[in-house]
C-alpha cells in the first residue's frame, strides 16, 4: 500500500491541478468506490457538486481535499491499487475508472479515481475543529509534520510493550510508515525488526527517527517507490525510489554495507527484509 512519500507526491499533484476549482458533475461508476460513504454514490455526487475544492492535505498515509466553502472534506483512500489522476476530458476512460469529477471551468481536465482491485475509494466526512476528517482524528502526526513531538514519541516508544517494527507501523503512535520504509529505516539504524522497544535508549530512538525521516525525504525526492504500474502520481508517472532500496525486496542480494545476503522472513502476513550481520536479532528471537 502507498506510504507517506507516495501519498505526499499525489497530494502535491492535487494541490497544483485541482485546488481552487469548483466541482461540476460527479459520476460514480462503481458502488465499491464509495462504500465508505454510507449514503451511497448518488448522495456523494450530489453533496460534492458545486463546491470549491481547497488545498489537498495529508496526515501520514491519509489524503483529503477540504471543501473550501463547507466544514467537510473528501477523504481519499488509495488501498492497494487506487490512483487519483488528472486527465484531459478527451482522454479515453481507463479500464478500471470508478469515479469521475468534472469542473466548472474551461481548463479541459478532470479528476479520475481509478482502482483495479476496488479496495480504495472516496468519501465525504465532517471535519474536526483541527481540520481533519473526523474518521481519521485518531491518527498520529507523521515524522515530516513540523509539529511532530520527537520527545513524546521517544517516551511512548519505550513504554510500548512491543517490538520496534510493530511500533513503527502503529498509526496511532507515528503515522505514514509502512512495511517498505520501516525495513529501510531499520536497516539504516542497524536494528532488527524484533528488537523490543523497551530496550531503545533515547539516543537510539532518536537515531531511528532520524533515519525514518531521511529515507522518506529521499523517497520524496525520487517521486515515491514503485514496484509495478499500480502506484503513479496524478500525471500517471511511476515513482522510482525502488532503485535505491537497501533492504526491502532484496532477498539474497548482498547487503550494501557488509556484503552479507539480505534475508526475508514472514512477519504479520507481510515480509521483513534485513541483514543478519548488521541487524542481529535479539537473543530471545535469535
Amino acid at each position: 500500500m502507498p506510504e507517506l512519500p507516495e501519498v505526499e507526491v499525489v497530494r502535491r499533484g492535487l494541490e497544483r491541478w485541482v485546488g481552487g476549482r469548483t466541482v461540476g458533475e460527479v459520476e460514480v461508476l462503481h458502488p465499491r468506490a464509495v462504500r465508505r460513504h454510507p449514503a451511497g454514490g448518488a448522495d456523494f455526487a450530489a453533496r460534492l457538486k458545486g463546491h470549491r475544492l481547497g488545498t489537498a492535505r495529508r496526515r501520514g498515509k491519509y489524503l483529503w481535499i477540504p471543501l473550501a466553502d463547507s466544514g467537510s472534506s473528501v477523504l481519499g483512500h488509495l488501498g492497494m491499487s487506487g490512483q487519483l489522476l488528472v486527465q484531459p476530458e478527451t482522454a479515453p476512460d481507463e479500464k478500471h475508472l470508478r469515479i469521475r469529477v468534472r469542473f466548472q471551468d474551461d481548463l479541459g481536465t478532470e479528476l479520475r479515481f481509478v482502482d483495479q482491485r476496488t479496495f480504495g475509494g472516496l468519501s465525504l466526512h465532517d471535519d474536526t475543529p483541527e481540520g481533519l476528517p473526523e474518521v481519521i482524528a485518531h491518527i498520529a502526526r507523521d515524522p515530516l509534520d513540523p509539529r511532530f513531538d520527537d520527545a513524546a514519541f521517544q517516551v511512548a516508544l519505550r513504554l510500548r510493550r512491543t517490538t520496534v517494527k510493530r511500533a513503527l507501523l502503529d498509526q496511532s503512535l507515528i503515522s505514514g510508515v509502512g512495511n517498505i520504509y520501516a525495513d529501510e529505516a531499520l536497516w539504516r539504524s542497524r536494528l532488527h525488526y524484533d528488537r523490543p522497544t523497551a530496550t531503545l535508549v533515547r539516543p537510539r530512538s532518536a537515531e531511528l527517527l532520524g533515519h525514518v525521516r531521511d529515507v522518506m525525504n529521499a523517497a520524496l525526492s525520487a517521486g515515491g517507490t514503485s514496484f509495478d504500474s499500480l502506484y503513479v502520481n496524478v500525471n500517471g508517472e511511476s515513482g522510482y525510489f525502488d532503485r535505491s532500496l537497501d533492504a526491502y525486496g532484496r532477498e539474497d542480494e548482498p547487503c550494501h554495507r557488509c556484503g552479507t545476503p539480505i534475508r526475508r522472513r514472514p512477519w504479520m502476513n507481510r515480509s521483513s527484509y534485513f541483514c543478519p550481520r548488521c541487524q542481529r536479532p535479539p537473543r530471545a528471537t535469535a
